[in-house]
């Protein structure tokens, strides 16, 4: 692919692998006995910019938060802003995710009665630009705008303009009778994921990794999907209304899977999709916890999709490369402080780590 668009992609990204953080680091940070201790780690690697910015105004668990989401959103603008033109489009669909995870955080605040400073400090932004700046308009004030309205109901209207309000509008008066918002929240997954999927169409050829990508991403939503509903014995027809399509685990299977007489003999018939799935029925076994599942189906993903993307190097692939290394990488960081803030231990935390083990 002599003359590709993306070499240049490649150049700018490449020397940038190395900085996330290494296997070494994280025997120390599941060791650090609290918020304070793992920002104390964190100093002395890329993070400690964020670190001591953070440290200006928060503390604690807040602090070191603030400096996982300021150094998520530095890297994701930098993977923009080094993806050529022709990709951007794909690149924005898929950073409006942030955008779209800040907006379900304050409408679940919002259904929870939660006020404004329970929740700012949670949206994910760098030095007031929101991770998803480059996917639409909205800024930071945009989303204190909306913290600030007086209920749910306002805050939906307030989106509107932001072009969410179509979506969620239809559904208020559901919300209002049963005051839940999870098909709120659901409705707008549905609607990004079409619209991410759209804007990967094969136009130039190489996108086709990327809807993979995406694809696989959903596949592990609805297999999560199929063991929630089994471990809380919901009939198949509510699993089904919350399906999300657009994966390669289609709707139309989820009958045979759904079959099975329990959880881990469910995870054991998704092996054919995830091969390492029945690793979380140890756990299951212990405390009915879903969590050995849902890390075993993310990183059977996280290998999947990083050696299918890393095959393809002069494409958008190169761009999902290291947008899914930082995702996976703070992913990790937040497992490591709840896992400290709750008490777990180091043994217990370190296998439900991803990146050491890829």
């Amino acid at each position: 692919m002599a003359g590709s668009p993306y070499a240049s992609a490649l150049g700018r990204l490449k020397p940038d692998f190395s900085v996330f953080l290494s296997r070494e680091v994280y025997p120390g940070l599941v060791a650090a006995k609290d918020a304070n201790e793992l920002a104390k780690v964190l100093e002395t690697t890329p993070y400690a910019t964020d670190i001591a910015q953070a440290r200006a105004t928060h503390s604690g668990a807040s602090m070191v938060r603030l400096a996982f989401n300021r150094t998520l959103v530095r890297r994701m603008r930098h993977a923009y802003e080094s993806t050529p033109f022709a990709g951007r489009v794909v690149v924005a669909a898929y950073l409006s995710r942030w955008d779209l995870r800040n907006i379900e955080m304050i409408l679940s605040a919002k259904a929870l009665g939660r006020t404004i400073t329970e929740t700012d400090d949670y949206l994910v932004s760098s030095r007031e630009i929101p991770a998803g700046l480059y996917a639409g308009v909205m800024t930071l004030d945009d989303f204190r705008i909306l913290l600030a309205q007086p209920s749910l109901e306002a805050t939906v209207t307030a989106l509107v303009k932001h072009g969410h309000g179509q979506t969620i509008l239809p559904l208020l008066e559901a919300f209002e009778r049963t005051h839940d918002i999870f098909p709120v929240l659901q409705a707008l997954d549905r609607q990004y994921y079409r619209t991410v999927l759209e804007a990967s169409r094969f136009f130039q050829g190489d996108e086709w990794v990327v809807r993979a990508f995406l694809q696989s991403e959903i596949d592990v939503r609805n297999a999560l999907l199929l063991l929630s509903g089994k471990s809380n014995d919901l009939p198949l027809e509510t699993v089904l209304g919350r399906w999300l399509e657009g994966g390669a685990l289609t709707a139309a299977q989820a009958p045979d899977l759904y079959g099975a007489r329990g959880v881990p003999e469910l995870a054991e018939r998704l092996a054919t999709r995830f091969p390492s799935a029945a690793e979380g029925n140890e756990e299951y076994a212990d405390g009915r916890s879903l969590t050995g599942y849902e890390v075993a189906l993310q990183r059977d993903r996280a290998v999947l999709e990083l050696k299918r993307m890393r095959t393809y190097p002069l494409s958008l692939g190169v761009i999902f490369t290291y947008i899914f290394l930082a995702e996976l990488e703070r992913a990790d960081l937040r497992r490591i402080l709840f896992g400290r803030l709750y008490g777990f231990s180091p043994e217990r935390l370190t296998p439900l780590l991803i990146t050491p083990r890829l």
